[in-house]
């Protein structure tokens, strides 16, 4: 996930990311805007920072990458308006082999993130793991925001292929 970061409360986030070396949660904003009070979906990702530069424009660039799917608790609007909050972390997909149906989405997967250069270039590939080739899918198809929630917060990986071979079929 690439981030031009310019805001004062997300600089200051990422800075205390850096310097302890934790992830941030990565929320999808079910009513409001950005910039004021929002609520989100309780379903979210962790996200590390792999990568920083600060780009010709004077803005901070970050790239990060999710790491494990959490529950929100509780949360709360800061002062400088970062929402911060408690969490619970959620299982992470058990590895599961690959059902024969879906044996062509690999393929398609990896030549995409092959097209995609440097933010797939260090990432682990497992095109064996169902659950692993699922998530991917789900980062890069364009698709709504809504509809990656809806597979984010499902456990269901084969019915996640179900859709992910539909929509590449239509």
């Amino acid at each position: 996930m690439p981030l031009r970061v310019f805001e004062p409360r997300y600089l200051d986030m990422i800075s205390r990311c850096m310097k302890n070396d934790t992830p941030f949660g990565v929320l999808l904003i079910r009513d409001g805007q950005e910039v004021g009070p929002v609520t989100t979906h309780e379903v979210g990702t962790l996200a590390t920072i792999t990568d920083w530069y600060q780009g010709s424009d004077g803005l901070l660039g970050v790239t990060a990458i999710g790491t494990q799917r959490f529950r929100l608790l509780t949360a709360e609007r800061q002062d400088d308006g970062l929402n911060v909050g408690e969490i619970e972390l959620l299982p992470m997909a058990d590895s599961m082999p690959l059902p024969e149906q879906f044996s062509g989405l690999p393929h398609i997967l990896e030549s995409v993130m092959n097209d995609l250069g440097r933010l797939y270039e260090n990432l682990e590939r497992r095109f064996d793991d169902a659950a692993w080739v699922a998530h991917r899918f789900v980062e890069i198809l364009p698709i709504g925001l809504e509809q990656k929630q809806l597979w984010l917060e499902s456990e269901d990986i084969p019915a996640c292929l179900s859709m992910i071979e539909s929509v590449l079929h239509t």
